[in-house]
């Protein structure tokens, strides 16, 4: 797929995958939108290729008056950015978002901040979030349902990426939506690499999460970045594999260099061999990820009182 562009899950009746183009990448951040009997958009993108989105709205056949719901994953503004945006053109449409992220959404200033802080230069890709009103959002709980009319999503918290993190499960279909739980899954190598960002990603809470999908068994997988795939049990293995071997790749190099920006440094070097992504998505994901598990790092040295 490529920018701006849509199509239908395979094997998941009226489920649609739509490339936001995040970052100036083909198939790095997805929306998904559910066009069931109240129709639901499950993540919004940074809100910049907002354009788009509504014309993928537009072109399945849900008008502005139609959609019943707008569902981040978490309140990252890679995955909410754009929620704001969608409530001003659906007047209909409830915003629905685990509890932590809710005063995010209503007051998106700090958010803001802290992301600006996080990306640095790849701010240029957002887009300044609108806040959604107070009367239009409410938070969700580790079981909550959202009701679609002829089905429902079931809501998994899953803290291990950021406290105010969930995935979804649509038990008709055997569908989850996995958002950042299970990492990043690369099409067009058929990978999952981890996601690791700053300040609060936490390596053994994340491997929680994923043994929490693996229990479900489902049929597909949506993931955030990027799109669907039907589900094997070998890919939450994969994905333990990867967020074990990358946390202690980045606490050795530490360990090996004793800076912590020689060590993102050298992780943004290595970035080079990424082949799948262009070389400016891949060295923002190195900087990201390395900095996010530095910051676990000291957490843990911080807690265990060494």
């Amino acid at each position: 797929m490529h920018a701006g562009e849509f199509e239908a899950v395979r094997g998941v009746p009226d489920l649609y995958v739509h490339d936001t183009g995040m970052f100036g990448t083909d198939e790095y951040g997805a929306v998904y939108v559910y066009d069931a009997d109240r129709p639901i958009v499950i993540d919004t993108g940074t809100g910049a290729n907002r354009e788009r989105l509504f014309e993928t709205l537009d072109e399945i056949g849900i008008d502005r008056e139609g959609l019943a719901w707008i569902l981040p994953t978490h309140a990252h503004l890679d995955h909410a950015g754009g929620a704001g945006h969608l409530a001003e053109r659906y007047p209909n449409a409830e915003v629905r978002v685990p509890e932590k992220g809710v005063r995010h959404l209503v007051d998106p200033d700090a958010l803001v901040a802290g992301t600006k802080s996080a990306v640095r230069d790849q701010w240029q890709y957002y887009d300044d979030p609108v806040p959604v009103p107070e009367d239009r959002i409410a938070g969700l709980a580790d079981g909550d349902r959202i009701d679609l009319g002829d089905r429902e999503l079931i809501v998994h918290e899953a803290p291990g990426h950021a406290p105010h993190h969930a995935f979804y499960h649509e038990p008709d279909a055997d569908v989850v939506f996995t958002a950042d739980a299970a990492g990043i899954y690369v099409p067009e190598v058929d990978t999952v690499r981890p996601t690791t960002p700053p300040p609060q990603f936490d390596l053994d809470q994340c491997l929680r999460d994923l043994s929490a999908i693996e229990e479900i068994d489902p049929e597909y997988v949506c993931f955030g970045h990027f799109g669907p795939r039907e589900y094997e049990p070998s890919l939450i293995g994969e994905a333990k594999r990867a967020y074990v071997e990358w946390v202690e790749a980045v606490r050795e190099k530490r360990e090996a260099l004793a800076d912590d920006e020689a060590v993102v440094e050298h992780f943004e070097e290595a970035s080079r061999d990424v082949e799948f992504w262009n070389p400016e998505r891949a060295r923002a994901d190195a900087n990201l990820n390395s900095r996010g598990v530095l910051t676990y790092l000291d957490r843990v040295e911080e807690e265990s009182g060494e």
